[in-house]
């Protein structure tokens, strides 16, 4: 922004007119951190996955991501797309169909946390 002179009657409308700047500037970087921490989230569920259950790899493919944008937000939602009930049942166990119940195997909850972590580690990286 150029040098002006400011008055104290349009003291409030220069402050405004910065503010809106700024905030136009972070809203057009926090889009690309969230597509960048998103494909980095599915690529560590569907290592998880891997790891923690042995099989046909059905389910560790089918993860995928969904993203929204708007003006002030911007939001990344990652599931499976292949068995959309199965994770939750796997991470906090179910009844079976004889009575008991399987306990729950967690292998979503520490890759959310190291998401979290990393996403505000990038925002405030953008921030700068």
């Amino acid at each position: 922004m150029a040098n002006r002179k400011v008055t104290p009657e349009n003291l409030g409308k220069v402050i405004g007119e910065i503010l809106q700047e700024y905030g136009d500037q972070i809203m057009s970087d926090i889009p690309e951190v969230t597509e960048k921490v998103g494909k980095a989230g599915v690529q560590a569920v569907r290592n998880a996955s891997r790891s923690s259950f042995k099989g046909t790899g059905k389910y560790a493919k089918g993860w995928d991501k969904q993203i929204e944008h708007n003006r002030l937000s911007s939001k990344c939602t990652i599931y499976n797309k292949r068995l959309p009930g199965l994770p939750h049942l796997l991470e906090h166990g179910h009844a079976n169909r004889g009575g008991g119940r399987t306990p729950g195997r967690v292998h979503i909850k520490p890759v959310e946390e190291k998401l979290v972590r990393n996403y505000e580690k990038e925002i405030i990286h953008a921030l700068k």
